[in-house]
């Protein structure tokens, strides 16, 4: 059984979606109460490396293009505004930017910033899409090191 009175960092994994706000909420939420911190991760999958003309003569290959990487990073730290204003003063908040898988940068940061708690949204997807896709929220409860709360879509 958790013991709530030892939450005092909840990291929340967050993306630009409805899924993510509800994890956002009951978060933020969740913090306000407990007088915790908070933690907020945002993962950018590592993109596809772009092809330009090449010449292999030269052991030339592709690349990942730099403004990509500036893009994904505007778009984090727009997301992070966007959550802080809504947090307001009330809660203690920190940011990550990590680019690779989503459940390996995640458990990589709770450990990193040591949390407590780790509050993520699922898309809900079953069966064969669920198959394919997997779940980052499941593979995370699976191999986290503290407790999981999967906030789960409600339509």
């Amino acid at each position: 059984m958790i013991n709530l009175d030892n939450l005092k960092k909840i990291l929340i994994a967050v993306e630009d979606s409805v899924y993510s706000d509800q994890a956002v909420n009951y978060g933020l939420s969740l913090a306000r109460k407990l007088q915790a911190e908070v933690a907020l991760v945002h993962v950018n999958e590592i993109p596809a490396a772009t092809p330009y003309i090449a010449d292999p003569m030269m052991n030339e290959t592709s690349f990942i293009v730099p403004e990509m990487m500036n893009i994904q990073e505007d778009a984090s730290n727009a997301l992070f505004d966007r959550i802080k204003k809504q947090a307001g003063d009330e809660v203690i908040i920190y940011t990550y930017i990590r680019l690779g898988t989503p459940k390996t940068e995640i458990l990589s940061t709770a450990e990193e910033c040591n949390a407590d708690l780790i509050i993520l949204g699922t898309h809900g997807r079953t069966g064969f899409d669920h198959f394919i896709s997997g779940s980052v929220a499941e593979s995370v409860a699976r191999r986290s090191k503290c407790p999981v709360l999967i906030i789960p879509n409600k339509d």
